[in-house]
């Protein structure tokens, strides 16, 4: 057996890292083996993994999609590869000595699997070294050490789970996806994605768009006026009815009954109290964050799901939070509010409010409804960052997790209620009475009678009012509304004026699309993915162009693609079937279904899913290539009017072009930057759709492409000055230019014989001041675009200043590192990404001013 160092396996390089300071008392240095950072203290090593280093695929012999026809990977053997050559290496390298092995993954379903992986990689180069698994739902001092004191064994069974998915995963993924893309002839980058919880969650955007599209609008109406008690404020009070049921309705169905009620309210002068209800109702606190709760919140902030989870990750891997990947509502036994209080108190931003929680003579947390034994819900652990330890972000996201926690431990809310009716009198009653009470009614049909539109003493017209009486959780929690609606105190009997007397005619509205988090809100609902699938999900699903905006919108491929499932396998959208496969890997994680019989039963499924598609292959690639084209679509051609397409040249560029090319050549240019999307917003003068181009953060709204080509045509050059390469020699001028694909940029006037050129920003105003620049000669610019003016200055010294920056931009692409510190470290010899990769972090460190050791090793795992 090796007495060579124990060995320790994380899932993250900065998880290896603080788990090494923890262990050591921070006294581990780090060392570097094949570019990866390997953490080292007495006879322990710690390395990080970078999630899963193995991938699952099929052999190289099925890579070909023409020659291997979809259905045969149904059946097909997997296999596993390394996919991080570097850091498998690295980690075959330490265990190959290692005495003992601790693996410390994440404690969840995709954490056992990569844990296996890493035993089995272990495996390969040492048989005989013991190896523990330990367990942990905050990487925070306590809970690290008391891990490390009580190892486990991996579960297999857990990991066994985690790796039917990936398997299943990929045949379903990769079979549908060859067959979809191969039928509609779609291959390339462009290829069609679909995958087991894809299509599911694709369905249920779909669906809810055509209810939307099926809505059918109604008409109704509402009045309102003002009431004022005397020598008070004016309130708001709507009317109302007592329906057939004799239910309250404010809505009036029927434009004739309306306005005769509107003429009535016009008519009265004054308005009688004629009920007062006053109540107290409790607000009770929210309950701990589960994954779903959190990712709905964070929404509520901007945030994506996506970017949500990403920083709720980084937060857990710094010991700030609890394992963001659970479905508990329910805080463990052993969690001590008040010990959680006492350091939150310490706090400055949270001290005040934690401190009022322990003045508390019993704090007993709000409880969900879902309650499990892995991981607790999310909240903060005793250890506190400051907000200069984190970016704005990642501030934002932990305060609203801290706050959630404060808001379960604080006391319920308190509001009082009050109700007020009064009737409006005078000449009011006679003209109600001519109204059409059954016509009033949303379904006048069915109704058992006429509505009681009018009361004995006039209209009918209510107020309500609510007031806080006690703060409780809204005091530590303001992310849910504690706004007032002030309503005076008044008595039955006494009258109120009335005034401001309006009508709204208003339509009813359709059903909303999902947001992003309520859409993972759905997914749960119906058993579709996991708590860590399913805003991955969402994120593939605007990668393959398959939704867009937010809340997501289904292109029309989307619609295509859900279209073809239902007609010819319904499997393939299915929630149930998803569902099921979710509850098989539930069973084979608890012991109860075997790993080959899962995967078998989803193998048959699939198979009887290919019957259907095959048979009608050619259907089904006549309705995608339809459907293609429909989302390549702008409008007709102006010169021959067949369709103008968005077309992809061979350099890899968009523009669009006639559909009845070759016979008609017609084009239009689009930017260089972006993607394009077609949306539904038409141009009223060329009836061509406009565009959109997805370039991230940088993504625009172009407009009509026959605009902006049209603007460039009449747009005459404005020339500001000499062109350095050919003014003195043939004369040329630099002038501001208006492209026809809508970029514009300063140019020769003589191209294309001379092709000198410098970029200018795509948007706002160019303003040529009168201001020179001594070295060029050129007047400097001013971009007008939002609130302030933008000063480019002289256009060819802020380029020269623009290619400077780009010089640093291979350092800049790491995360961390700014335009300063690149500068920094090519001083300090680290010209680029590989050579910060290699270099030493401590000996980096102590040539680089404001850099610590520990800021390297970030940067060099993010590096990697």
């Amino acid at each position: 057996m090796s007495r060579g160092p124990e060995l320790i396996i994380t899932e993250k390089d900065n998880a290896a890292r603080r788990i090494a300071d923890i262990l050591s008392g921070e006294s581990a240095t780090t060392e570097r083996q094949n570019d990866v950072n390997v953490y080292k203290w007495g006879g322990k090593r710690c390395i990080g993994l970078s999630g899963h280093v193995v991938g699952v695929d099929f052999p190289p012999e099925y890579n070909d999609w023409r020659d291997v026809e979809p259905v045969e990977l149904i059946d097909a053997p997997t296999t596993k590869q390394p996919t991080q050559e570097g850091i498998v290496a690295a980690l075959r390298t330490l265990a190959r000595n290692a005495s003992r092995v601790t693996i410390a993954t994440d404690y969840d379903r995709e954490g056992e699997l990569i844990g296996k992986e890493a035993y089995e990689l272990v495996r390969e180069v040492n048989e005989d070294a013991p190896i523990d698994r330990v367990r942990f739902s905050s990487i925070t001092e306590n809970e690290v050490r008391e891990a490390f004191a009580n190892p486990d064994d991996l579960d297999f069974d857990l990991a066994a789970a985690g790796e039917a998915r990936q398997v299943i995963d990929l045949t379903w993924g990769a079979a549908l996806t060859r067959f979809l893309s191969l039928s509609a002839r779609q291959l390339g980058d462009d290829f069609i994605s679909v995958g087991r919880v894809q299509g599911p969650t694709l369905k249920l955007i779909v669906d809810r768009e055509r209810e939307i599209q099926a809505f059918d609008p109604e008409s109704y109406w509402e009045l309102y006026g003002n009431l004022t008690k005397s020598g008070g404020d004016p309130f708001e009070a709507r009317y109302f009815y007592l329906n057939d049921e004799g239910n309250e309705a404010e809505r009036v169905w029927d434009g004739d009954a309306a306005e005769i009620l509107t003429e009535a309210l016009d008519a009265a002068q004054a308005a009688v109290v004629d009920d007062v209800t006053r109540r107290t109702q409790t607000d009770d606190p929210p309950t701990p964050f589960n994954t779903t709760a959190f990712i709905r919140a964070a929404g509520s902030l901007g945030y994506s799901a996506q970017r949500a989870m990403s920083l709720a990750e980084d937060l857990y891997t710094d010991g700030y939070l609890t394992y963001p990947r659970t479905d508990n509502t329910v805080y463990p036994e052993d969690l001590e509010p008040r010990e959680l209080l006492d350091d939150l108190a310490a706090a400055s931003t949270f001290g005040e409010d934690a401190a009022s929680l322990l003045e508390l003579d019993e704090i007993e947390p709000t409880e969900g409804d879902e309650e499990t034994t892995d991981h607790p819900p999310i909240h903060p652990t005793g250890e506190i960052p400051s907000a200069s330890d984190l970016s704005e972000d990642e501030w934002e996201v932990y305060e609203l997790v801290v706050r959630r926690f404060l808001a379960t431990c604080a006391e319920p809310a308190t509001w009082e209620r009050l109700r007020v009716v009064a009737l409006a009198n005078g000449e009011a009653t006679p003209i109600a009475e001519r109204a059409d009470g059954i016509a009033a009614l949303r379904n006048p049909a069915d109704a058992d009678g006429p509505a009681d539109l009018v009361a004995d003493g006039g209209l009918r017209l209510k107020a309500n009012g609510k007031r806080l009486l006690s703060a409780g959780y809204h005091e530590v929690y303001p992310y849910r509304s504690s706004d007032e609606r002030i309503v005076p105190d008044v008595a039955v009997g006494e009258t109120l004026a009335l005034d401001e007397r309006h009508t709204e005619a208003k339509e009813t509205q359709p059903p909303r699309r999902y947001g992003q988090s309520r859409l993972i809100e759905e997914m749960e609902k119906r058993g579709v993915g996991t708590k860590a699938t399913r805003h991955r999900t969402l994120e593939k699903l605007y990668d393959r162009n398959y939704i867009e905006s937010d809340p997501p919108r289904p292109t029309r491929l989307a619609e295509a693609v859900v279209e073809a499932a239902e007609e010819f396998a319904e499997h393939v959208v299915s929630e149930e079937m998803t569902a099921q496969l979710e509850q098989d890997m539930q069973a084979i994680a608890a012991g109860e279904k075997e790993y080959e019989e899962v995967t078998a039963e989803s193998r048959e499924l699939l198979e009887r899913v290919f019957d259907d598609l095959t048979e009608s292959r050619e259907a089904v690639g006549e309705h995608l290539q339809k459907s293609l084209k429909a989302d390549k679509t702008l409008g007709p051609c102006p010169e021959c009017g067949s369709d103008l397409l968005v077309r992809k040249s061979r350099q890899g560029s968009y523009f669009v072009g006639c559909d009845g090319y070759p016979d008609c050549e017609y084009t239009l240019p689009l930017p260089s930057t972006g993607k394009p999307l077609i949306l539904d917003e038409t141009c009223e003068e060329h009836d061509l759709r406009h565009v959109k181009m997805l370039a991230g953060r940088k993504t625009f709204v172009h407009g009509c492409p026959q605009c902006k080509a049209d603007e460039a045509d009449e747009q005459e050059d404005e020339v500001i000055g000499t062109c350095p390469d050919c003014g003195d020699e043939h004369g040329g001028k630099l002038a501001i230019k208006r492209l026809r694909s809508g970029s514009r940029l300063v140019g020769c006037t003589r191209y294309p014989d001379c092709d000198y050129s410098l970029p200018l920003p795509r948007r706002g105003e160019i303003e040529v001041t009168d201001e020179t620049c001594e070295e060029h000669d050129l007047p400097h610019l001013r971009v007008h675009s939002g609130d302030e003016p933008w000063e480019l200055g002289c256009p060819i010294c802020n380029y020269r200043e623009f290619t400077a920056r780009q010089e640093g931009s291979e350092l800049q692409a790491v995360e961390g590192i700014g335009e300063k510190t690149a500068a920094k470290l090519q001083a300090a010899g680290v010209a680029g990404v590989d050579d910060l990769k290699s270099v030493d972090p401590d000996e980096l460190a102590a040539d680089v001013d404001g850099v610590g050791p520990d800021t390297v090793r970030d940067w060099q795992a993010n590096a990697d």
